[in-house]
């Protein structure tokens, strides 16, 4: 389960600070991470694995945000 330790390292890291190229590649690295864990979830259906899927596309989805020069929207 070496995915699944590397995701939520994934979401735990920092994010603020970072610059245009470092914002990329965490999008980047979070699509992938959100793919490979898709492919584990399609085999065995763990619903925590559902879960740390919609919590790094949350992630994802703000880091894009912020690549696109807007302001976060406010919930």
């Amino acid at each position: 389960m070496e995915l699944i330790n590397k995701a939520i390292e994934f979401e735990n890291a920092k994010m603020s600070h970072m610059s245009t190229s470092d914002r990329v590649v965490a999008s980047r690295e979070a699509k992938r991470l959100i793919l490979e864990l898709n492919e584990v979830y399609k085999k065995t259906k763990d619903s925590s694995i559902m879960d740390l899927m919609k919590r790094l596309t949350v992630k994802k989805k703000k880091i894009e945000v912020r690549l696109k020069g807007r302001p976060e929207p406010a919930f």
